[in-house]
């Protein structure tokens, strides 16, 4: 399972990664394996205000439906419109053309209470 360790990780298998007060999120290597193939993604509309902890999209495999969760509070910068037409993204590349949206930080402070690499292999190995 890939694990990067500069990324920060929800319980919930979200990834975080930030750049200045812009926060990229997918999911992980784990949620995505465990889901099976991804054949659509819905992302929320940009400009949304995004609360950490709350249901903000939607990803079907052909297994079932889960939620994305937040990990983080603020407003929906981008979201990945090549999912659209492309959601096989998310399995194939999890970390990088399968991110899911962008969210514009409200409140720094909340990366750090998500969980480092170590601690994030250890949930999904535990």
């Amino acid at each position: 399972m890939n694990v990067p360790g500069e990324l920060r990780y929800s319980k919930e298998h979200e990834w975080v990664r930030v750049d200045g007060a812009i926060a990229t999120i997918g999911i992980t290597d784990f949620a995505q394996d465990s889901l099976g193939d991804i054949v659509f993604v819905q992302a929320p509309d940009v400009g949304a205000a995004v609360v950490a902890g709350a249901a903000i999209a939607e990803i079907e495999s052909t297994k079932s439906v889960s939620d994305i969760y937040a990990p983080i509070s603020g407003i929906v910068h981008a979201v990945n419109d090549k999912l659209e037409s492309e959601p096989e993204l998310v399995n194939s590349d999890p970390y990088g053309d399968g991110w899911i949206m962008q969210i514009e930080l409200s409140d720094p402070a909340e990366v750090d209470a998500l969980l480092d690499a170590d601690a994030y292999r250890a949930l999904t190995e535990g």
